[in-house]
Parts: C-alpha cells; sequence; structure tokens
C-alpha cells in the first residue's frame, strides 16, 4: 500500500492545488510512482477521463504532474454548483442528481466508504499518494461529518503539511488560529507548516518565524514565493475571470471577449489565449465591453436557461445580433452552443426561445444520461466564413446535460455564417483550429497547451525544490 501526505489549507485560496502538482512533479523526478487523491472538490472546471468519468479540473493537472493519465479514483466526489444553495453531485465520475447543500450534508457519512474504496483503489499501484484537503480543515461546525480533511487523514493515516496564504496578510494568525482549533490528536498529524505566496525578502521574515516557535513547536517546511504559474487553478477562488477589456490597447492586440456567465464552466477552454503574445483575453458582463472585440465566445455553464436570460435582460443578447453577418467570429461552446441554437426545451417540456443564431434545437430530459466522453473528429467541408477550418483534426472532450439536433450533420461543429457552435470543450487547445480562426499562421507563436504545461510543470518542481524542507517531507511520508 502506498504511503502519503497530505496539504490541508488555512482557507480557500491557500494554494494547496497548485503546491500538491508541485510536490507530485518533485517526488516524480526524484523516482516514485506517486499520484492525487481529493475525496471531495467543488468545481465547476472539471475534465473527462479515458473511460468517460469526469473529476476536477485539478486533479487532471495534478495527475500529468505526477505522469499517470488521469482517473475517477483521484477525485471520487464532485461538487458541480447549480445555484446558490445546490449542486450537481458526482460519484466516482457519474452523476447522481442534484442536492441542496443540507441534503448532501446528510449524506456525507454514507459517501465515506466510497472515498475510502476510491482510495484503496489506488493505493496498491504507487508508492506515494499526496492528498489535497478543501478549504479549511477547522470548520467546526462540519467537522463531525468531515471527508475531505482531518476526517480523511485520520481515516488514511496521513501526516499533514499546513499551507497559509501570506498574501491577504494574517498569515501567522492563520496559522496560529487552525492550531489552535484543532483537536489535539490532529494537532499531532501536522508534520510541518508552510507560507505560501510570498513577496519580497524571506529575510524580513525569519524574525517572524522564530517567535512562532513560542506559540507551536510544529517547524515550518518553507517558504514558497509568490510565483505566477500558466497552469488552471481551482475555480472558486481564480482572479483571471477579473479580466476585463484594456481600453488602452485599441486595435494593435487581438481582443478575445468571453461572456461571463453566472455559472459560467470550464473556463480553463480559454487559457491557451493567455499565453499567445498579441491576444488580449477579457471576461465581459456588459454589452458595452464587446466593444472592439475581435471574437466573441460563449461559454459553457452550469445553469443554462438561467444564463440565457441573464444575457437577455442585460442587453448583451441584443448587442450579439449586431456582430452577426460581421468579420467577428461568435463561437459557443457546449451550454454556449446551446444558447446560440433556435429553442431549448426543459425538462417539463417548456419550451424558451434560444438566440436563433445556429440551426438546431435543444431539448433537457428528465431521466437524460449525462454525456461524458473524449472525442475525436475532422472539421468537415465548411463553406464562407469558417472554410478555413476545413479539415482540421480536433480532440477534446463533452460534458453536457442535454442532446442538441439539427437537420445540418456537421459534427463536430455547426456553422451559419459568421457563428459556430460545438459541444467540444478544449478546442482551443488543438493549435491549428485557433491559428487559423485568429486569423494567421505566422503572426501569433501558439504554443502547444500540453507543452507549456510540461515546461510550467518543471519550474514549478524547481522553485518548490529550493523553498521546501525536502528532509522534513521525506520523513514525514516516511520514506
Amino acid at each position: 500500500m502506498a504511503k502519503n501526505l497530505m496539504l490541508q489549507g488555512t482557507m480557500s485560496g491557500a494554494g494547496k492545488s497548485i503546491l500538491t502538482a508541485g510536490i507530485l512533479r518533485v517526488l516524480h523526478q526524484d523516482g516514485y510512482s506517486v499520484a492525487p487523491f481529493k475525496s471531495q472538490n467543488m468545481a465547476l472546471n472539471s475534465y473527462v477521463t479515458k473511460d468517460g468519468r469526469e473529476i476536477g479540473r485539478a486533479q487532471a493537472l495534478q495527475a500529468e504532474a505526477a505522469g499517470i493519465a488521469p482517473s475517477s479514483d483521484m477525485n471520487p466526489i464532485l461538487l458541480k454548483p447549480t445555484g446558490d444553495t445546490g449542486s450537481q453531485v458526482i460519484l466516482n465520475g457519474l452523476p447522481i442528481g442534484d442536492m441542496k447543500a443540507s441534503e448532501y450534508y446528510q449524506q456525507k457519512q454514507r459517501l465515506m466508504p466510497e472515498v475510502l474504496s476510491a482510495y484503496e483503489r489506488l493505493s496498491p499501484d504507487y508508492d506515494i499518494i499526496v492528498i489535497e484537503g478543501a478549504g479549511s480543515p477547522v470548520e467546526i461546525n462540519l467537522r463531525e461529518n468531515d471527508i475531505v480533511n482531518m476526517g480523511l487523514a485520520e481515516a488514511v493515516d496521513a501526516p499533514v503539511l499546513l499551507v497559509g496564504n501570506i498574501d491577504p496578510g494574517g498569515v501567522f494568525a492563520q496559522l496560529l488560529g487552525t492550531l489552535e482549533l484543532m483537536s489535539e490528536s490532529e494537532r499531532a498529524r501536522v508534520a510541518g507548516l508552510v507560507i505560501n505566496k510570498f513577496r519580497g525578502d524571506a529575510s524580513l521574515l525569519m524574525p517572524g518565524l522564530s517567535m512562532f516557535k513560542s506559540y507551536s513547536s510544529i517547524p515550518f517546511a518553507g517558504i514558497v514565493p509568490y510565483i505566477p504559474m500558466a497552469l488552471d487553478e481551482e475555480d472558486s477562488v481564480s482572479e483571471r475571470l477579473n479580466r476585463h477589456p484594456d481600453i488602452r490597447t485599441k486595435g494593435d492586440r487581438f481582443k478575445v471577449a468571453v461572456i461571463r456567465f453566472p455559472y459560467i464552466s470550464n473556463y480553463t477552454d480559454f487559457s491557451i489565449f493567455e499565453n499567445i503574445s498579441g491576444v488580449e483575453l477579457s471576461y465581459i458582463a456588459t454589452p458595452k465591453e464587446l466593444k472592439d472585440s475581435d471574437m466573441i465566445i460563449l461559454p459553457g455553464t452550469k445553469n443554462t436557461l438561467h444564463d440565457l436570460k441573464w444575457m437577455k435582460d442585460n442587453g448583451i443578447a441584443e448587442k450579439l445580433k449586431g456582430f452577426l453577418g460581421s468579420d467577428i467570429p461568435i463561437i459557443g461552446i457546449c451550454g454556449g452552443l446551446q444558447m446560440l441554437g433556435r429553442s431549448i426545451t426543459d425538462e417539463a417540456k417548456e419550451k424558451y426561445s434560444a438566440l436563433g443564431f445556429l440551426p438546431l434545437d435543444t431539448f433537457f430530459e428528465a431521466n437524460n444520461d449525462k454525456t461524458l466522453r473524449q472525442t475525436n473528429g475532422v472539421i468537415g467541408s465548411l463553406n464562407g466564413f469558417f472554410s478555413g477550418l476545413s479539415g482540421i483534426h480536433l480532440s477534446g472532450y463533452e460534458i453536457h446535460m442535454g442532446n442538441s439536433i439539427s437537420d445540418r450533420d456537421s459534427f463536430p461543429v455547426i456553422t451559419e455564417g459568421n457563428v459556430l457552435g460545438t459541444y467540444l470543450h478544449g478546442i482551443f487547445d488543438n493549435v491549428d483550429f485557433t491559428g487559423r480562426l485568429i486569423g494567421s499562421d505566422n503572426e501569433f507563436i501558439i504554443e502547444p497547451p500540453a507543452r507549456q504545461r510540461e515546461r510550467e510543470l518543471n519550474r514549478l518542481a524547481d522553485v518548490l525544490r529550493q523553498a521546501l524542507d525536502w528532509k522534513l517531507i521525506y520523513q514525514a511520508i516516511g520514506v
């Protein structure tokens, strides 16, 4: 059975996901077979495994850091918010229904055997499993049924690194307050403390580390500098959704505008644009922000009808009509594709008018299975605006409820004038597709995302080798 190590944070946004990926990459480089594990994740950015199961995008990145294929055993419970108080619950990669927060809380202990079974399926195949916690381990009102932080650590006998985020300030209070709210047996599991996202001269922090010893004997396992990484993060605290159009750049950059739906999902589809010199990516929520756009994208959403109504109410839908027939591509992905069609019929058989930009209709049915699959295909012969995309091979994955019907056979994309729709997440990671779409084979240098992630993971590992006390970490693991 595998040895293990667990990362817990003082709060959401402490940086556990990226640190877990970096530690996995170091261990992988050191010759160990390693795997990630997160018992419960709440995220709208998800990934489909080869066997058609859905997990958090962060665990897919962590598997990549470990040099292995993602598996649903790495994230047995995924919660995908559908509103302010409810989520779709994904168990072992497959949906089991929507639940209110109170209903899910009552079910948590029933799900603990599923969590442990997933862990036990992973364990025999690896030397070390690196486990990521969620949020804070000392939400005292939730501790009784905890299956993701100390409850899990106790169940699998894992040593813990406690991570605090110094960026917003108060890191010593974060760490000490968290330790003080732990039981004595929980504190005994904490092998080391990590200060993450430090900016400036680390020597200025050293007196604080010494003074902290008068409050706790748990050693510090490192100070990790703030390092901007071109790696997908947990969506609940993502800063990238705050990108707005830069009015100073005017016409000298190719401007990609993604509509920021209230229930936007899988916006990692657009990460590639962040790393193309000469391209500006922004997330917009008002009609006036569409001005000067060179490409407009309707992304995925966890609540298609809600976000369609939102777009109609705030004027974006009407503004989009002004772009029809122009030289500006309008692209819809998944839920965005459904909105671009003529109509959407819900589970109660009530029919709603969509934008009417594409010749398709979407139907949601009460017993409709969720489509989860990796997909490959070749774009057929297209005429007119998108003719340059004909013959391009595409790969990606589908995650959607509902089925769309069209009298036009043009999988994996459907087009009408300057409007294109697809169910394919990851479509922009296909470099030929993106290069032709933004209009030049030579003007923009597009690095394949997989190559970029590999470079960034190795850079992260280099930083962590210098920042962390690896003797302490290996001793904690028991290697």
